[in-house]
């Protein structure tokens, strides 16, 4: 994983609640044995119709949003099944922070895993983002070391995040890099078992 300290990106806003695991990426994408490639499926059934052509009316597929890095969306997102590929599908796509009002706590650990930064804003705050990056290009810059969001026209949030989940993002690592970063106490354990 990539270290995630500080990040500017333009933001796509998805003004749903309630965003379920499967909506993120349906059952029959899961078939796949690696964590990489999930990004094309993101959001499938919203993104396509069922000839597989892109649907003109969602706005991920609007061509201003192509860049974007930051999800912006309403209150519970990631709640249903506690599927790893809805994380992988969204890092595949080119997200690295998701902003909402809340976010299921199995599909925020799993994104902490995977190294994507999850921000609880207040819904005021979810909503004034959504109605900038609707009506224009709109970027935020997120600064994890600080714990705060900001734009260049005086916005400002702050937000907490719990220090085992701060650290994996900030150095980089998942589960195994966190336990390679003991590994002088663990070969000093060893050398002591002999």
């Amino acid at each position: 994983m990539e270290p995630l300290r500080t990040h500017q990106g333009l933001v796509y806003p998805l003004n749903r609640a309630n965003v379920d695991t499967d909506q993120i990426i349906p059952k029959q994408f899961l078939k796949r044995i690696e964590r990489s490639g999930f990004g094309q499926f993101l959001f499938y059934n919203w993104r396509f119709d069922d000839e597989g052509n892109l649907r003109e009316d969602f706005s991920l597929n609007d061509p201003k949003y192509k860049d974007a890095s930051i999800i912006v969306a309403g209150e519970n997102f990631g709640c249903g099944s506690s599927r790893e590929h809805a994380p992988w599908a969204i890092q595949d796509f080119g997200f690295k922070v998701v902003i909402a009002p809340s976010f299921a706590d199995i599909f925020k650990n799993n994104c902490a895993k995977t190294g994507i930064l999850t921000v609880q804003a207040s819904e005021e705050q979810v909503q004034e983002i959504i109605r900038k990056a609707e009506s224009s290009e709109y970027t935020l810059t997120v600064d994890l070391e600080e714990q705060v969001v900001y734009d260049n026209e005086g916005f400002k949030l702050t937000f907490d995040i719990a220090p085992y989940p701060k650290q994996m993002l900030l150095n980089g690592w998942d589960e195994i890099g966190v336990t390679l970063s003991y590994e002088d106490k663990i070969k000093q354990y060893e050398l002591a078992q002999k």
